[in-house]
């Protein structure tokens, strides 16, 4: 089951103030989330490997599999 992130449900929370009168604000709204997405993404990513890294300096590969928990856990790339 995909969990919801800090980013979407933010930007979730904020979306109904937001009056989208020209339609270019709400393609900057979507482009804005996709970066904000990629970015934690890339957080949660480097996060687990250092963490897998402290737990044991033999570790090899482990770009590989936290790229994978957070693809399993939030989804992935939209």
């Amino acid at each position: 089951m995909k969990k919801q992130t800090a980013v979407e449900w933010l930007f979730a929370h904020l979306l109904p103030f937001l009056p989208f009168s020209d339609p270019k604000e709400r393609e900057y709204y979507r482009k804005c989330l996709a970066e904000a997405n990629a970015m934690f993404e890339e957080q949660i990513v480097d996060a687990f490997g250092v963490g897998c890294h402290h737990e044991s300096k033999r570790l090899v590969g482990y770009q590989d599999t936290a790229e994978q928990y957070y693809n399993e856990t939030y989804g992935g790339n939209k």
